[in-house]
């Protein structure tokens, strides 16, 4: 499994799939990445509940595969976050209204490839600054701006590119001025949390529905200025399998509130931490909640 992170950075090769088969049967996709098959996983199994029958084409590779994927009418759902189609899709700059965001992506995905947004969830995986409940009590930090002018007595582990990219350090510069770290280290993305836990660092950059924040009790500093866009996920739908299957929409949208950052996290980690399979943790989310 990879991150959502390298999975948008990471072009792979595309592996030729039929196109849809029986047309009774539902292509469900995903990405290659762990949030993305887990969250693939609940929208196959809710569709399955609703008496519908599924194919699984999960763990396809990256943002630019999935959509020729659904282009080729190759998968006809699969999960998507707001901020990915706005930025690496559509080439937008980022909006930081949740809300206004879905609404852009939306009416944009209908009118430019004929594919359908269903409803968002609450979960959003953003950037954001993560800490132990020890520091976060010390320096009395709840968000960033609490963050911003002690952030010279403090060590950051991040990963390379945050150093440079506008809508990271510069960006939290910017934003809430202050943010002038003690020091900066750079790490691979999976090892910037271990040197967090080990004492090597007392902040360090994570995506807001990584699992080692549930695994570690860590706490996510709030984003009070609005400086990240948000990435809420959400089913994309060709609007053939709607027309030919009505019932996807109905069945999806009652799934698609109850997908929060808190349990997106808990399913992350129980695969990654814990070994789990994806289609098990999405049993467990299914039953727990519907």
């Amino acid at each position: 499994m990879t991150t959502r992170a390298r999975a948008i950075a990471g072009m792979t090769s595309f592996c030729v799939l039929p196109a849809c088969g029986a047309r009774g049967t539902i292509p469900v996709g995903s990405k290659n990445f762990t949030e993305s098959i887990v969250i693939a996983e609940i929208y196959a199994q809710a569709l399955e509940r609703a008496g519908l029958r599924v194919e699984r084409r999960l763990n396809l590779g990256s943002t630019q595969i999935t959509m020729a994927a659904m282009a080729r009418e190759q998968i006809e759902i699969y999960p998507e976050y707001t901020g990915t189609a706005l930025i690496s899709v559509l080439h937008h700059a980022p909006i930081t209204d949740p809300q206004a965001c879905y609404t852009f992506v939306r009416d944009a995905f209908a009118r430019e490839y004929g594919i359908v947004w269903l409803d968002r969830s609450p979960m959003n995986n953003s950037q954001g600054l993560a800490t132990t409940r020890a520091i976060a009590a010390r320096y009395h930090l709840r968000t960033l701006s609490d963050l911003a002018p002690v952030a010279s007595r403090l060590r950051l582990a991040t990963i390379p590119e945050f150093i440079t990219r506008p809508d990271g350090l510069p960006g939290l510069q910017r934003v809430y001025g202050g943010f002038h770290f003690e020091s900066v280290r750079t790490y691979d993305i999976s090892l910037k949390y271990e040197a967090l836990l080990q004492g090597g660092a007392d902040i360090a950059t994570a995506f807001t529905t990584d699992g080692a924040i549930a695994s570690n009790h860590l706490v996510v500093l709030d984003d009070d200025k609005h400086l990240w866009p948000a990435y809420n996920v959400a089913p994309l739908v060709t609007k053939a399998a709607l027309a030919r299957e009505p019932r996807i929409a109905g069945t999806l949208n009652a799934v698609s509130p109850l997908i929060t950052t808190s349990a997106a996290r808990t399913m992350n980690d129980q695969v990654e931490a814990h070994d789990r399979d994806p289609a098990d943790v999405a049993a467990v989310f299914l039953k727990s909640v519907v």
